[in-house]
């Protein structure tokens, strides 16, 4: 009897550690899900690339470099006459959230000016400012870009523009 007694104790004891150790054995917790939603990154053309009025050699070709702060430097066959035309570099707004940075992106191709009749130029080489990145202040920034006109010898006189305009892209990093 003393022994189904301790054995019945015994028993009790280990399935009382077992049932406890089950229950200690899980736990569980519970989790918000949040999401923000910022205001899109937009761009918006104020003016376009125009590179003015350019002289070209019969003989010599030649480019004209534009600055995005629109400076121009004539290469090659290529002067610039003192009537300049209307010399600007492509502006655009950048918009989006405040202190955000982005990045951007430009032609990575050719792009062609074309004069019915005439050899197209191209337009290569884009540059902006700022370059590869900027940074929304007050939720806006000016991005300014220039690029290299080519120009053939004897480029027939005559006012060429993009058939296509060209693509500046941005996104926020």
């Amino acid at each position: 009897m003393k022994n189904a007694t301790l054995l019945l104790t015994f028993t009790a004891l280990l399935v009382g550690f077992t049932l406890q150790s089950k229950a200690q054995a899980s736990a569980s917790a519970t989790a918000n899900a949040t999401a923000t939603i910022v205001t899109p990154i937009t761009i918006t053309k104020n003016t376009d690339l125009e590179f003015g009025n350019v002289a070209v050699s019969a003989t010599v070709p030649g480019t004209v470099v534009m600055t995005p702060a629109a400076v121009r430097t004539p290469s090659g066959g290529v002067t610039l006459p003192t009537t300049t035309g209307t010399v600007t570099a492509a502006s655009f707004l950048v918009e989006g959230v405040d202190g955000y940075a982005y990045s951007i992106t430009l032609p990575s191709t050719a792009v062609n000016l074309v004069l019915s009749g005439a050899p197209d130029m191209t337009v290569t080489a884009f540059t902006s400012s700022p370059s590869l990145n900027g940074l929304l202040t007050d939720g806006e920034q000016t991005l300014t870009v220039g690029g290299t006109l080519n120009v053939a010898a004897g480029q027939p006189a005559g006012n060429y523009a993009t058939s296509v305009p060209f693509t500046v892209t941005v996104n926020y990093n």
